[in-house]
């Protein structure tokens, strides 16, 4: 029996320009057979028939990989970096969290314990097949290169958010904010893998001048700012008390939407609000799991993408798995709209792939730099095994891949063309013992931490259920 050849790690991990021959490609337009790739300098030099480049390249010796799609990597339009300690403290929650859970948890992290928590929150993303991570901003006193070092250690391509609330801070802080704001994006304008971004927890955190001036400083950076916006009912009453309009009605009436405005979540929007954004080009960061984990509602993105509106898919820290995050983001549509108007297809799969690479790169401002497989990009991708049992026979790959892929198909990462996962693995430091050191520290940090959860853990529920059964059982016999 013949078993089909699978690349090879040295050949990948060659230096010098290679020859990737797979047994298709991913274009924006739709998979491909016969294509090929020609990657260099962190880049994709050349992407075309495998035919036309093995001839325009003879010296370059064909890395053949059939079986495996090479596709864009994953882009998660928004994440927490540094709140990776406590994902499992969510679970069972309600909104709003971040006050009872994560506002102290990254309040009790030193410089090792956000270096670590972000680290191990880039491993995960990077098994997951993403390549490109945003992060809104952390609320950990260190300094923000702490999580830059992380990501760029671990080898992912990161947004790093430098929060600018000043809402509460002494009058006159927003000059002080409006500074930091404009050395954090000069800071890491040459870096290859860290681009500098603006955030704001939520628009009440910050005052009208901040929200003013980052989206100024932003617009001239060609940067963007992450901004929580229309996530909960609490919050969208509080804006309507103070401001006699909601969030992203505020921020419009202040000149802060616009292409480089980064909306996260947007659960809870009116017809209004989505003429808004379709008309100022402002995208959002659709983020489907952390809608289920945490009770919000779920953003209407068929209808954004129905009028144009950018958009983006993100995970919130949820789990770092690109082919679920694509899935929950069509089983999301199709539970919270389909059902109800008979959508059978609820954007199809290409709508949720596309959302997950392209729009996501768009969304965070790096459309001209990584999200597609097209010469002059840069060598963002995955090489994924179409040949399990999920993948083997195709008749519509998109909708396959959104259904049916999962990490563990996931063969390699490459981010500004090096390899960076191997089978889940990274290829130049011990993932294993960064999973030791993340454990250890995380029980100090989340223990010394005033977190306060409204429900217990699921054991302890779990105790308290037998508990009162026995109750129940032993009245019964009375």
């Amino acid at each position: 029996m013949n078993t089909p050849s699978r690349p090879d790690r040295s050949l990948l991990s060659a230096p010098g320009p290679l020859l990737l021959v797979p047994g298709a490609v991913l274009l924006p337009e739709g998979p491909v057979d016969g294509w090929a790739v020609v990657v260099d300098g962190g880049r994709f030099l050349a992407v075309g028939p495998a035919e036309e480049l093995e001839r325009a390249h003879p010296r370059l010796g064909a890395v053949r990989m059939p079986g495996h799609l090479l596709m864009p990597g994953f882009v998660d339009a928004h994440h927490h970096l540094t709140q990776s300690f406590g994902s499992a403290l969510a679970f069972g929650e309600p909104s709003e969290i971040f006050r009872r859970v994560w506002v102290p948890l990254e309040g009790a992290l030193d410089e090792e314990s956000a270096y670590v928590a972000a680290k191990l929150a880039a491993y995960e993303a990077l098994r997951g097949g993403f390549t490109t991570v945003a992060d809104a901003g952390t609320r950990a006193g260190v300094d923000v290169e702490v999580v830059a070092s992380a990501a760029r250690d671990a080898g992912i391509r990161c947004v790093l958010g430098l929060v600018c609330n000043d809402a509460d801070a002494p009058e006159g802080a927003s000059a002080t904010a409006l500074d930091a704001a404009g050395k954090h994006l000069a800071r890491y304008a040459d870096d290859p893998l860290v681009h500098a971004s603006l955030a704001v927890s939520i628009p009440e955190a910050a005052t009208e001048a901040t929200l003013r001036g980052t989206a100024r400083l932003a617009a001239e950076a060609g940067a963007v700012v992450q901004i929580h916006v229309n996530e909960h009912l609490a919050g969208v009453e509080r804006s309507l008390v103070r401001h006699g309009l909601r969030p992203l009605e505020y921020l419009h009436g202040i000149g802060a939407l616009g292409p480089q405005l980064l909306g996260a979540h947007a659960t809870l929007l009116t017809p209004r609000e989505l003429t808004l954004l379709a008309d100022t080009g402002t995208a959002i960061s659709y983020n489907p799991v952390a809608s289920a984990w945490k009770g919000n509602a779920v953003a209407p993105a068929t209808a954004m993408a129905e009028r144009g509106i950018r958009f983006g898919l993100g995970t919130d820290g949820t789990r770092g798995d690109g082919f679920r995050l694509a899935e929950a983001a069509e089983f999301a549509q199709r539970l919270a709209y389909g059902l109800t108007t008979g959508d059978s297809s609820c954007g199809a799969g290409w709508t949720w792939l596309d959302a997950a690479s392209r729009g996501g790169a768009d969304a965070l401002g790096l459309g001209a730099r990584t999200g597609s497989v097209a010469a002059g990009l840069a060598a963002d991708f995955l090489l994924v095994d179409v040949e399990t049992p999920e993948l083997a026979f195709s008749w519509d790959l998109p909708w396959e891949l959104v259904r049916r892929g999962n990490r563990d198909q996931i063969s390699a990462v490459f981010v500004d063309g090096r390899l960076r996962m191997w089978h889940g693995r990274p290829t130049d430091w011990d993932g294993d013992a960064l999973v030791r050191q993340a454990a250890e520290l995380a029980r100090s940090a989340v223990g010394r931490a005033d977190i306060t959860r409204a429900h217990p853990t699921s054991m302890a529920a779990r105790e308290a259920a037998v508990r009162a059964g026995a109750v129940r059982e032993r009245e019964a016999r009375r």
